[in-house]
């Protein structure tokens, strides 16, 4: 049976993350987001638009990731030691 969570143990928590692929293609959209926000802020001001630029670029090379993230989702590649 494919294993479809992630389990992380952080000091005495134990986290599991259902569905990985997608947890972590959420997590790419936020920062996504998160970058187009602040550079759209930095717009606003002379001194900071060269950084606001950096943070457009940053964006746009995760959403490039958007596709490898949903691509490695659907061609999941495990070895099944049983099988040898």
């Amino acid at each position: 049976m494919l294993k479809r969570k992630a389990e992380i143990d952080i000091g005495t928590d134990h986290i599991i993350v259902e569905r990985r692929y997608r947890a972590l293609g959420a997590f790419n959209d936020l920062l996504i987001a998160m970058w187009f926000l602040i550079g759209s802020v930095f717009f606003f001001y002379n001194s900071m638009m060269n950084n606001g630029t950096w943070l457009f670029v940053a964006g746009s090379l995760q959403l490039l990731l958007r596709p490898v993230i949903t691509l490695a989702e659907l061609i999941h590649v495990r070895r099944d030691h049983a099988r040898r």
